[in-house]
């Protein structure tokens, strides 16, 4: 790992003065992930400004949101009352990532920036486009049953690897962040980015922004919600595919819904077109099948990840069936 300066910060305004100075400065507070980067070499900043001490550690109901402070733990995020009741699919997706040790110790923002677990990407041996632009994306005649089917690019399709960001990106939530120019939301579906030409450029944030929650709203039928994982082992494995789901079910009938998948996407892959041919039919399997079918018809499969449409398509299934079955 290479030397770096670090400043604790106690206020918003002192992290961002830190984070403004010259060089490359980056925020961190669980570490969980830049710091394994840093001793990969992947990521070199000369200037960690820490701000796990910030006042962002409340999630509160607010009106008609919930409000998730970005230094919340994602253990303890799981267990929250609040979040458990109103956002089951949330628990269940934090609590199938990593390991207790590591959800005690990541937060809420460092999961919404959590980079791509590509091999390539962390293995500086390799040329990469997220680490050196134009130095080409060897992953696209590689080795890639991991990589992603959806949103990728000539120059990147590496899989986003947040389980939390999958149902977050399910549920309209809205990201809070903070900048030298004032407070600012970003709706959750812009707030991570297509690599396109730019794959290094992986969220909508300015330089040096500092996220400061996110804001869920709370809406009955997001109580009838779920999240199914598919992986290669019961634990500490990420998604081959997985699903986020909420379903408004009346008289039978869905009325609403909402779906979103990981394992398969460049970013949390929300299904609109898919949750619009779900309003008004039965929660069955006939339906689910139909709706994946129409969410995976542009995927781009590799040549040794295409068993990931047939697979995402049974995790829906499995995830309606799991909401139409009686209470």
């Amino acid at each position: 790992m290479m030397p770096f300066r670090f400043t604790p910060a106690t206020q918003e305004e002192n992290a961002l003065k830190a984070c403004s100075e010259p060089g490359a400065p980056r925020y961190v507070a669980g570490g969980t992930g830049l710091l394994d980067l840093m001793k990969l070499h992947v990521e070199t900043p000369d200037h960690l400004v820490d701000v796990q001490n910030l006042p962002l550690g409340k999630i509160e109901r607010q009106g008609q949101k919930i409000w998730v402070g970005a230094a919340v733990k994602n253990s303890d995020m799981a267990t929250d009352p609040l979040i458990e009741k109103n956002f089951p699919l949330v628990s269940k997706a934090l609590l199938s990532g990593a390991s207790p040790q590591l959800r005690n110790l990541a937060t809420l923002a460092g999961n919404l920036l959590q980079r791509t677990r590509c091999s390539y990407f962390r293995d500086t041996a390799w040329s990469c486009n997220k680490r050196k632009p134009g130095s080409g994306c060897p992953a696209l005649e590689g080795q890639n049953r991991m990589h992603a089917v959806l949103g990728g690019s000539r120059h990147c399709i590496a899989t986003h690897a947040s389980d939390l960001c999958v149902a977050l990106s399910a549920l309209d939530a809205r990201v809070k962040v903070l900048g030298n120019g004032g407070e600012r939301w970003i709706e959750f579906a812009d707030f991570h980015r297509l690599p396109g030409d730019t794959p290094h450029v992986e969220t909508s944030l300015a330089p040096g922004e500092l996220v400061l929650g996110v804001e869920i709203p709370v809406t009955d039928w997001f109580r009838h919600s779920t999240y199914v994982k598919v992986r290669d082992r019961a634990s500490y494995a990420f998604a081959l595919a997985s699903a986020a789901v909420a379903l408004q079910v009346e008289s039978g009938v869905i009325s609403n819904a909402r779906i979103a998948f990981g394992g398969l996407g460049t970013v949390p892959w929300r299904a609109r077109e898919a949750e619009l041919f779900l309003a008004g039919q039965k929660p069955g399997e006939r339906a689910a099948r139909a709706a994946a079918r129409i969410a995976l018809t542009d995927t781009q499969p590799r040549k040794q990840n295409s068993f990931k449409i047939a697979l995402a398509e049974e995790t829906l299934v499995r995830a309606v069936l799991e909401l139409g079955r009686p209470a």
